[in-house]
């Protein structure tokens, strides 16, 4: 009988032999870390869109948004 193991590695093993539900949970613990390093869930523009506006786009994220960051220049 082939084993996990001898098709993938180790690491992919563990989250193959999970439930849908424990997978659901270290899913979870993923996107609020992501969340927490600064990522975000706003979509990214498709500029290969026939109906991407980049002026349009460009007034969305002029306040604050995601694409807007704060540079601190500090000597620490």
């Amino acid at each position: 009988m082939i084993e996990i193991e001898d098709i993938c590695d180790p690491e992919w093993a563990e989250w193959y032999r999970l439930t849908p539900e424990q997978r659901w949970t270290e899913t979870q613990k993923l996107w609020d870390t992501y969340l927490a390093l600064g990522g975000s869930l706003d979509p990214e523009p498709d500029t290969q869109s026939p109906f991407f506006d980049e002026q349009e786009w460009r007034e969305l994220f002029a306040h604050g948004r995601t694409s807007v960051r704060v540079v601190r220049r500090s000597g620490v």
